[in-house]
């Protein structure tokens, strides 16, 4: 049986420019957090803030220095997307390519003709870019200067920077998103907000109040893209956990609503509804946070409420209110207990189609705005035969039972835009800072070493994702 979408649903693929362009140093761009982070599983003490932002090259790789080197090669990286037949590619941009520091009051202007080229290259193929202003990308310089989105500001310098994007871009850009998983700084400071510190009361307020700060910067984008490019449309991006309770416990029951209340709402009611939610002073009362606002942030916030959700889902969460005994899930930072109805893939990340449509159905029921899945995939291992072919039907199947799950999503009523899979080309993981670890249709021949030529092959799953784009459905 098959399952047909919209006729103008947005098929393509998703990146972020920090794992992908490579060039760092190159076209006047200044460091990110993203340079600073050394390559292999090393990289978690970055993330959890036990390791120095300066590199050390004699001691570890930086993998995002070098990337898939998309900044020379996006040609041919496009061409081999338009030959999947995509209709969007998701994208970001380099904040420190525009402003190297960040802070500046004129952008450089070789790294706004970057930008230009390629969305002169995508609009050649007729793809549309959807394009993310900040995905854990911070500029370096006001992460040591000011010490990231603690400082208010970078409420200023982020508007700024928004503004410079809309003015000239606005007739080549008609999809924007402001923070990439913006709520991933419950769980990895360093990427979204800028740093990250040892747990405790310090790191709760140093948490809330930067995410405070971004709430306010994401709205005045909304309301400049709003002003400066009336037919644009602006949305915000969060991780998808679906929460499951690991019983029918009520005490489990409870643990669960309370992990989704913070994990998947506190911040889309900010940015969807435009206000905090109702269970906020619960949870700063709990955490022991003290919110320094000011009486325009709340005007600002009700007013730069977005367009369209975007979201990622890679798999679940199971929890349970006593946890003691009970088997951790695999995977990155966000862990919960393991899933005894859920497979894992080689990262130890549980698999769960299924978890996909219950969270489409989920934030669409409470929001009732579009949205739009733009990251979901499968990192794995891929091996080249000796002819060259890739056959990697292990993505084929997860990409296929979640492509269903959406269509099932839409048959019960959601309002989906589209699908932009997680690196639709390798690139360099965020969080384990590997190429062996690849999500792509496209391989390119980067390993974790550094060495590889940089050559791009056709694996199996890219002859398939053509031919699903080109049908408009999902084959059952």
């Amino acid at each position: 049986m098959n399952k047909a979408f919209p006729d103008n649903f947005l098929w393509g693929g998703a990146t972020a420019a920090n794992q992908i362009e490579g060039a760092y140093h190159e076209g006047g761009k200044g460091d990110t957090i993203a340079d600073v982070l050394p390559g292999g599983k090393i990289r978690l003490k970055w993330l959890l803030g036990e390791g120095s932002l300066i590199p050390d090259t004699n001691k570890y790789s930086y993998p995002n220095h070098e990337a898939i080197d998309f900044y020379h090669r996006y040609k041919e990286d496009i061409a081999l997307f338009a030959e999947m037949g995509f209709r969007c590619f998701r994208m970001s941009i380099s904040w420190a390519r525009i402003f190297p520091r960040g802070d500046e009051d004129s952008p450089n202007e070789e790294g706004l003709a970057f930008y230009d080229r390629v969305f002169d290259e995508l609009k050649k193929y007729g793809i549309e870019p959807v394009v993310t202003m900040s995905h854990y990308e911070t500029p370096l310089f006001l992460v040591k200067e000011y010490g990231g989105w603690r400082s208010r500001k970078l409420i200023g310098f982020f508007e700024h920077y928004a503004k410079v994007l809309f003015a000239r871009y606005k007739d080549k850009v008609k999809y924007w998103m402001t923070f990439n998983e913006i709520n991933g700084a419950f769980f990895m400071p360093i990427q979204g907000l800028g740093f990250s510190m040892e747990d405790g009361p310090e790191r709760k307020q140093a948490i809330f109040q930067g995410l405070h700060h971004q709430f306010v910067a994401s709205a005045l984008a909304v309301i400049a893209c709003h002003e400066m490019i009336p037919d644009a449309k602006i949305g915000c991006m969060t991780l998808a956990d679906t929460i499951y309770p690991y019983s029918c416990n009520p005490a489990d029951v409870l643990y669960a609503q309370k992990e989704e209340e913070l994990s998947n709402y506190y911040c889309m009611d900010v940015q969807v509804r435009g206000e905090y939610p109702s269970f906020s002073e619960r949870i700063w009362r709990e955490q022991g946070v003290t919110l320094v606002t000011r009486d325009e942030d709340f005007v600002i916030i009700a007013k730069g409420h977005v367009d369209y959700i975007a979201l990622s889902y890679y798999r679940s969460r199971t929890e349970k209110a006593d946890k003691s005994g009970a088997e951790t899930a695999g995977g990155d930072m966000v862990m919960g207990v393991r899933n005894p109805y859920l497979k894992t893939n080689d990262w130890g990340w549980e698999v769960d189609p299924v978890g996909l449509r219950v969270v489409l159905n989920q934030f669409y029921q409470r929001y009732r705005l579009p949205l739009f899945i733009v990251e979901n995939g499968l990192g794995a291992v891929d091996v080249v035969e000796e002819d060259g072919s890739i056959h990697d039907d292990y993505r084929v199947d997860y990409l296929s039972s979640h492509i269903e799950a959406a269509a099932d999503a839409i048959a019960d009523g959601v309002d989906l835009m589209g699908y932009t899979p997680w690196g639709c080309i390798d690139l360099v993981s965020a969080s384990t800072g590997q190429y062996s670890k690849r999500y792509g249709f496209i391989y390119v021949d980067k390993q974790d070493d550094g060495s590889g030529s940089g050559a791009r092959m056709r694996k199996d799953s890219f002859y398939w994702y053509q031919g699903m784009i080109r049908t408009n459905e999902a084959e059952i």
